[in-house]
């Protein structure tokens, strides 16, 4: 079993001054990983793996904190990555219970090949929202079945100081009411 988790919603990209790599999850985003602690209560886990963007990583903090394990960066699930190298470390993990968060650009390869290669889903048109999860099952490094489990943002989540000094300093940045957000 393995989890493939997008990361949490980061704000505008557009908006964002400094590197790519280093965008914090929003308010809306902390929600999100926070309703990871829900949404995968029930999976048994022993590995958490994360792109080493900063977004991917925070998703995925509270749920590590939670059951006290680590989270492991791996530059192979970067927004850039390598189909088939993402493709073998899933395979390769599929028995270890393992949580693999990275970018929407991946997921949708990584989904549109398996589909292509057999894999049976529960849920059409295939999507991978904000803070969503696909449930891979299968056997010898195939997967055989996948089930779409939507983000849970749990309300009223609570925002670290770091994450309330990032949204204080680009209040001027913020979108007007009424106005269009991505």
């Amino acid at each position: 079993m393995l989890l493939l988790v997008r990361h949490a919603h980061a704000g505008d990209k557009y908006r964002w001054e400094g590197p790519d790599s280093v965008r914090p999850l929003s308010a809306a985003g902390q929600a999100e990983a926070a309703g990871l602690l829900i949404r995968l209560e029930d999976y048994p886990l022993e590995r958490i793996l994360s792109s080493p963007t900063v977004r991917c990583q925070q998703t995925v903090q509270p749920l590590a904190r939670d059951r006290y394990l680590g989270v492991e960066c791996h530059p192979a699930l970067g927004v850039d990555a390598d189909l088939a190298v993402v493709l073998a470390l899933l395979g390769d993990l599929q028995a270890q219970s393992a949580v693999v968060c990275t970018h929407g650009e991946v997921i949708g390869q990584v989904l549109a090949r398996l589909v292509v290669d057999g894999l049976t889903v529960d849920h059409q048109p295939l999507v991978w929202p904000k803070g969503s999860s696909w449930l891979l099952e299968g056997t010898d490094g195939r997967f055989t079945f996948g089930r779409y489990l939507p983000p849970l943002p749990l309300a009223g989540a609570p925002t670290p100081s770091w994450q309330t000094s990032v949204a204080q300093r680009l209040r001027p940045l913020q979108v007007m009411p009424g106005a269009s957000r991505r």
